[in-house]
């Protein structure tokens, strides 16, 4: 089977788009849009590595972008596309592939099947070379001026995209046969389409797809970006705690020390504000309860501040991709009084949880003198929160 290596070509500007980074280095959900790219090729089953070209001044860029994925040490790019390209195909000399299929970090949406298309049609045929294209469906019209000089035949004529793929070795012979003509406006060539065709090389054109465009303006990047966004959900968690009354001259709720005849008696600081949101914030990720993370039976706890327990769920809401959208709090207690002390409550809450404050609800009731509560024995909390996630790529949709 033919060995077949993705180049990338990431090292453009992009100054038509604006912004203080490149485009390919912008992002687009949690990922940057040679991320994007860069995964629809690594995790491809016809390609067997993948080579990036970059610009020298974006590799610590490159570098924060690419954490996890296996690709070949980065070349850098040339003053021109084309140039960038052949250094790309030079780097690859080393251990030369036998099929080659060039793609813009630009075009994140590429499909799988768009890549195969191009590889696969070099099987068993003798062209060079295949280039995924869209054909021309609008009617053309030739200015002069600003003025219509005439329409042209659309007949056979197709948009050309990347992914672009060749034979390894006639493509390097023919931008080494280009470059040799140096770098002017009148060599300038725009795709490895027109390099192979300079050289005499047949090349095959193969359907593309509408949703394979360039990342150019700021209207294609927002275009992306609805297109790439993923489907998310809102899940719901809720928690309870309770905390006897015991010695002491204050109590801390909600992460703040609040004056009282009592403490609360417990393993960490028996927050039992921050306990129940914890449990809330779990539940809410599916990631089980405060005792499996901070088992009381563990003396490491004892007397810990509870906002690192809160602080551990909000991190497990991030690491699944998520974010939190509000929490409500709700104490039950006859004493202490909750209103003074409910507005600091809710910012240091929201500072754990690097939310805005109004995503924090916190109130408290009585039982009107009725169980434990209203005997002035202890404080339970209720709680709940909503986070939104994305949903599974593979889960079904109902």
């Amino acid at each position: 089977m033919p060995r077949t290596v993705a180049l990338i070509v990431a090292a453009g500007r992009g100054h038509r788009i604006g912004g203080p980074l490149p485009k390919q280095y912008q992002t687009i959900g949690a990922r940057s849009v040679l991320r994007h790219t860069l995964e629809q090729f690594s995790g491809h089953p016809a390609v067997e590595a993948v080579q990036v070209v970059i610009a020298a001044a974006d590799r610590v860029l490159y570098d924060a972008q690419t954490v996890g994925l296996v690709l070949r040490r980065a070349a850098l790019g040339g003053p021109s596309r084309q140039r960038s390209v052949l250094n790309g195909l030079e780097a690859l000399t080393d251990d030369p592939p036998d099929i080659v299929t060039i793609h813009d970090a630009a075009r994140p949406l590429v499909s799988a099947e768009a890549i195969g298309r191009t590889i696969d049609a070099l099987a068993g045929s003798d062209v060079a070379g295949a280039v995924a294209g869209v054909r021309v469906t609008d009617t053309l019209k030739r200015l002069d001026g600003d003025r219509v000089a005439g329409t042209v035949d659309r007949q056979g004529l197709w948009r050309a995209q990347t992914p672009q793929t060749f034979r390894f070795a006639p493509l390097l012979a023919a931008h080494r046969a280009a470059a040799a003509l140096g770098d002017s406006e009148e060599t300038a060539l725009t795709d490895d389409v027109a390099v192979a065709e300079g050289a005499g090389l047949e090349i095959a054109m193969v359907e593309g797809e509408e949703r394979n465009f360039k990342i150019t303006t700021e209207e294609d990047m927002a275009r992306a970006r609805r297109e790439l966004a993923p489907r998310l959900e809102t899940r719901t968690g809720t928690g309870f705690d309770v905390h006897a009354f015991g010695p002491g001259t204050a109590v801390t709720l909600g992460g703040i020390e609040v004056p009282h005849t009592q403490g609360l008696v417990g393993h960490s600081d028996a927050d039992v504000v921050l306990h129940a949101l914890t449990d809330a914030l779990l539940g809410a990720v599916a990631a089980g309860d405060i005792g499996q993370y901070f088992p009381p039976s563990d003396p490491q706890w004892r007397g810990a501040a509870s906002e690192r327990f809160l602080k551990h769920a909000a991190d497990l809401v991030k690491r699944e991709g998520g974010r939190i959208v509000n929490v409500d709090i709700t104490l039950i207690c006859e004493r202490p009084r909750i209103g003074p002390h409910r507005d600091q409550m809710r910012a240091r809450i929201a500072d754990i949880l690097g939310v805005a404050v109004h995503r924090v609800g916190v109130k408290a009731t009585t039982t009107e003198k009725l169980g434990f509560t209203g005997r002035g024995e202890g404080i339970a909390v209720q709680a709940a929160a909503s986070v939104e996630l994305p949903v599974a790529e593979d889960e079904p949709t109902g």
